[in-house]
This record gives C-alpha cells, structure tokens and sequence, in this order.
C-alpha cells in the first residue's frame, strides 16, 4: 500500500504514481547510456600459458590472472594434471598480484613430458560467490588426455541448492522482523499486545537466525568441496571464519542477540506500559536503537556481497543498507498489516493510514537506490537484455511493477476504510464494553445493522472457542441456573462465575470476528493485501537468484563483449566471440579472437572455433583482417598458422596505431559455404 486518498476517484495519486515511475524509466535510460565499464563477480582475463597454446618446453610456473581481488586459500585451488590426470604442479601457489594486476602462479615439477596438460582452477572472487574454470595447454605438441573435469559448477548441487535457501530464509526473515517491529512501533503502537504480531516477529527472528547458522556451516563446502559431509569440518568452518564472508555472519549472529533484546522489550515492557509520557520516552529509545540494529544487520549484505565490490563501493555499500530497509519497511509492515487483518478482531484506521505513508517513501527509496544498483551492476542496454542478470532484473522490474499496481488497488480500498469504519468500530467498543462489564449496552443501529442476522453464527462460534473450558468444568453447571447472563445464582459461586466470563469472552471474540469479516471494505483490503504479499514472495525469490548471479557488466566483460561494444579495456587481453552461420550443412559455429596484449605494436593472435555442441571445430580455410576506418588503413591480412583441432595461432601481429579497429574473420566450411563476420573494438 502507499498513500491514503483523500478520495477514491481523486486523479492527483495516479499522477503522482505516473510522475514517479517515468523519472525512474527516464534516469535509469540516461545511467545506462553514460555508464562505464565495471565488474563484480571476478572473471579470468588472462593465462600464460594461454588456453590451447604449444609451447616448446615446460614452463616453470602456470599464471591465471583475474579481472578483480580473488580469493584462493587451499592448496587445490589450482591444479595443473598431465595427460594422464596425475598433478603436475607441487601445490606451492604464489601470490604475484601487483597493484591493480591480480595474478597467482602455480610452480610445476620439473621434467615434465610432452603432451596436454589441463589446468582446473577454483576461487571465491570479492562479492563473496565461488568461481571455476580449467583450461589446457600443450608441450612439445597436443596429445590425447584422460583428464575428466566435474560438470557441477563451483556452488552447485545440493550444498548449492541448500546454500540458495538459506540465503532466501535469510531475506525473507529479515524483512519479517524488521518490517514487522517496524510497524507495531511506527505505525500500531497497540499491535504490540496483538499475539499473532508477536508470532511473526519473533517467528522471522528464528528463521533468520537459523538461516544464518545455516550459511555459516555450508559456506565451506559451498565455496570448496561442494560435499555436504563437509558441513561439521571444522578446518573449513575455521578458514571461512577468516574470511570477509564469515565475518559478516559472524557479526550478522551477535546482532541478531541484540535484536532479540529488542524484541523483548518491545512485546514485554513497551506492551505493559500505560502511561503516555513513559510510553512516549520508551518509543524514542526503542526506534532509535532498533535503527541501529537493523542498519547493522542490513549492512553484513552490503559487506560481503555485491555492494562491496566493483566501482565506487564507498557509496554503493550505504546505498544497499537503505535499499534494504526500504524492502524491509515495506514488504515486512505489508506482511504484518496482512496478519492484523486476518488475525486480529479490528485495527485503527489511523494505522493503515500510518502504514501507507511509510510504504510511499519507502517505495521512493526503493526506487532512488534500484536505480543506482542497476546501473552499477548491468552499465549498458545490451547488458540489461543479453545477459542473464539484466533479464532477471527485467523481471525484478516488473513485479515492481505489478505490486506497486496492485498496492494502488490497496490505496483506493484505504480510502473507502477511512469513511466507513465507524459503524465497525462502535460494534467492536460494544462487544469490548459488554465483554469486560454484565450491563446491558445499547449498540449503535449502523453496527447492529452490519451485525443483524449473524446471532446464531455468533453463538455457534462462542460455543466452538469456549468448548475445553465447559469441558473442563463441566460440573459447574449444575451449580447455577443457566441463565447465561453472568448474573443470578453466578454471582454467589467464583467457579460458576469464571465459567461465565470465559463463556461472555468467547461470546465476544466471536462477535468480533463476524464483524471483521461481514466488512465489505475490510474484506476488500484483505484481498488487495493478500495478493500484494503473493507478489512479495515472488519477488524476494528473484532477489535471492539475482544476488547470486553474476552481474551484468562482469559477464559481458568475460565474454569480450564489452570490447566488442568499442569500449577499451587497458592493459588486459583483448578477447571477442563471433558467432557464425555459412548457411551450408554442418556451417554453424562460434569464433573466439585473443590478442595479446591487445594494445599498438607486435600482438600474439589466437584463433578458436568450435561447434555449437562446444566441440573443437577444424574448419577448411579461416582467415583475419584488421581495419581501420578512421585513418583508411586496411584490411590489414592475416594468415594464422593451424596449431591444433579449432586452433589457430599467428605471432607478430602489428597494430600500427591506437583506434576504433575491425576485425573481421572469414570462414569456410565446405567448398562453397564461406561468410565473413566482423565486429569493432578499441585497441591501443
């Protein structure tokens, strides 16, 4: 929900909601198109030797160097295994990382045979997610390999699978816990008595305490062995404790302590408390240090995850602990406001009313941080629709989208809550008034009209809720005359008294639940409410997939196609994939250019091309051609020499000046299917 309306059919919101959501389409257009290269999860930009070269001898150390800080802690973090899947290398990895050059080198035997070696890597890049990869190289010449790699990916399977939920429970009780305090003591003060509040609360403290214990005991084996008997390993718990990761769930666990505190005071001594003053004073204090708390445990994401990493993550941090609070305020208030409804007899209007305007600017808080968290992450329109994190971000959008509608819907029904409540509330303070004393009330005619016909109900339901207590005291009605009242012979018997204020408690619980759900307007908001937390959930479950995804910018940039979009990517390797189609039998494939460095003067050129199925692909005639439009230099020609199945290789390659180049490729896979494909890139 959002605002109040001042009136149903009164335009001024729909303009307002219409303002809001084109400034979001048109900032998040105009960050896109002026936004920079980046990356979060780290990417393998270079290795020497390179994926498919032949070297002449064995080379002392194997190098892997990465687009960001990485971490590789246990000695099978890379593993270089001869054609015969033995280890090659002595285990001894060197840290030879230099500035904003991240590199590690493997040291390998001596004397090592001819043939291909596969090198398997693994490593935990600086937003916290596992990273994997091999590649192979060649001494003397190729030869065949029994090498066999794990098709499960670094945090995958089951320990993947568990990792993922828990990471999911984790959000999900966070938004519960805070949302929902959030809203007793921002918005219904007396919700703090209400015991179906207090459940959820706490119930969100458990799931995401336990959530966190969880990815504490996983995160070994998630990032590492991928073996879920690996849970209980204590070397790995120790190591994961050293890391920034651990760290933050660590640190995540003694707030959690805190917020239990909290939580304490505010159901036990802020519920209890009656004077207004006192209660004022206790308010202050609870918010501010439940702010505080909240903020703390909102920041052990913004720590370890994407935020931390990347470009300018001095703001990009603070900006995702007040994303999510917003998610919190929002999402956890909804699911509270959804509970009170349901489970709770009645709610002040003033509360909802309350409730809607914390929703409204924290929906305009959500949409001020999204902004800049996709910018951040994707950076282009062709990240945001060709990369998977741009598409789950799409749909991200539109269930935005689609709750910020359905809480519109929410909006109109306040309104209509707002003028007709007053019927509901004096039938609520008659059965409170005749619940609490045995005289006779006259009930207003607009609640006994809403109520008429609903006795029989009423009593059926008062017999159902105070059935153990008749049960249970069964004998006592032989001691009074069954009038029901609470007067005549009760009065002189304390059991048969107790018995018929149970009886006359049920009676109005049962009154009150008949008048919550006769409620049109009531009923109404409920449904709008329901289907707002249906969205909710559907939503924070693409969250949870879009934080463990890689980002938009970082794939791109693995691929090559940040390159290709005529980008310059200084002192890295350039490396570009062109898809290709000569229209003949058997005439699909893709190419993959590598040039090394990259930059003006004498390059090294590798050329792969494989099948659709990732097999290597030997094709009759490939050749390449470099062009530089701007100065009219070009086609430059290259013929490279065939090294290997799908392989080609030319040394020297001159890059006579810096500038936007095209590289075109020319393949041919039979003898009269051929097509030339090409794209532009930034070199120098």
């Amino acid at each position: 929900m959002l605002t109040t309306a001042p009136h149903p059919g009164h335009p001024a919101p729909v303009r307002r909601l219409l303002a809001l959501l084109l400034v979001a389409a048109a900032a998040l257009g105009a960050l896109l198109m002026g936004a920079t290269p980046a990356s979060a999860h780290a990417a393998l930009t270079g290795t020497s030797p390179g994926q498919g070269a032949v070297v002449k001898q064995a080379p002392d150390v194997v190098t892997l160097q990465f687009s960001e800080k990485v971490a590789m802690g246990s000695a099978d973090s890379v593993r270089v295994l001869d054609p015969k899947g033995k280890r090659a290398d002595t285990g001894e990895l060197q840290d030879l990382c230099s500035g904003n050059t991240i590199k590690y080198g493997i040291t390998l035997h001596k004397g090592l045979p001819n043939g291909t070696f596969t090198v398997a890597w693994k490593a935990v890049s600086a937003d916290s997610h596992p990273i994997s990869g091999a590649f192979s190289f060649s001494i003397g010449a190729p030869s065949k390999t029994s090498v066999t790699l794990p098709d499960q990916e670094a945090g995958g399977g089951v320990v993947g699978a568990l990792y993922g939920t828990a990471r999911y429970l984790s959000y999900a009780g966070f938004i519960l816990v805070v949302g929902g305090a959030a809203f007793v003591l921002g918005c219904w003060p007396r919700g703090a008595d209400a015991r179906p509040v207090q459940r959820l609360v706490v119930r969100g403290w458990l799931v995401l305490t336990g959530a966190t214990l969880a990815m504490l005991l996983l995160r070994g084996p998630y990032t590492d062995s991928g073996k879920l008997g690996d849970v209980f390993d204590m070397g790995q718990l120790g190591d994961v404790l050293a890391t920034k990761t651990g760290a933050a769930l660590v640190s995540r666990l003694l707030l959690l302590a805190a917020a239990a505190l909290f939580i304490a005071v505010l159901f036990g001594a802020y519920a209890k408390r009656e004077d207004p003053k006192e209660k004022k004073d206790l308010t202050f204090g609870l918010a501010i240090g439940g702010a505080v708390v909240a903020a703390g445990i909102a920041s052990t994401w913004a720590l370890a995850e994407h935020a931390s990493t990347g470009i300018q993550p001095q703001l990009a941090m603070p900006v995702d602990v007040l994303h999510l609070l917003a998610v919190a305020a929002w999402l956890g208030g909804l699911t509270a406001l959804l509970v009170a409804l349901y489970r709770v007899p009645s709610i002040e209007r003033s509360a909802v009313r309350r409730f809607s305007r914390v929703a409204f600017w924290s929906v305009v808080v959500l949409a001020a941080t999204g902004l800049y968290q996709s910018w951040r992450q994707v950076g282009s329109w062709s990240a945001l629709t060709g990369t998977a994190y741009g598409q789950l971000l799409l749909v991200k959008i539109g269930l935005v989208a689609v709750l910020v509608g359905v809480a519109w819907i929410s909006r109109r029904w306040t309104g209509r809550l707002t003028e007709e409540l007053a019927p509901e509330a004096a039938a609520a303070q008659v059965v409170e008034q005749r619940a609490s004393a045995k005289a006779p009330v006259t009930v207003p005619a607009g609640a006994e009209k809403r109520s008429k016909g609903s006795k029989a109900s009423e009593a059926s339901e008062a017999s159902e809720e105070s059935k153990d207590s008749k049960g249970s005291k069964g004998s006592d009605s032989e001691d009074g005359d069954g009038d029901g009242d609470g007067d005549g012979d009760g009065d002189g018997n304390p059991r048969r008294a107790a018995q018929l204020a149970r009886q006359e408690a049920a009676l109005a619980n049962a009154r009150k639940k008949r008048i919550r759900d006769a409620d049109p307007e009531r009923s109404g908001l409920r449904r709008s409410v329901l289907t707002e937390a249906a969205v909710a959930v559907v939503l924070l479950a693409v969250t949870t997939v879009l934080t463990s995804t890689e980002p938009g910018r970082a794939e791109q940039q693995e691929a090559g196609a940040t390159v290709s979009e005529g980008t310059a990517v200084p002192n890295r390797p350039l490396s570009l994939q062109l898809p290709f189609d000569t229209g003949g039998q058997d005439g699909k494939g893709t190419v993959r250019i590598d040039l090394d460095p990259g930059r003006t003067g004498s390059n090294t050129l590798h050329v792969f091309a494989e099948r659709p199925n990732g097999k290597g692909f030997d094709l009759p005639e490939l050749k390449v051609a470099f062009t530089l439009k701007a100065k009219d230099i070009g086609p430059l020609p290259v013929t490279p020499d065939h090294i290997a199945t799908g392989h080609w290789s030319a040394n020297g390659v001159q890059i006579p000046m810096g500038g936007e180049w095209q590289i075109s490729v020319t393949v041919r896979t039979s003898d009269i299917d051929q097509v030339t494909v090409d794209k532009n890139v930034k070199i120098g």
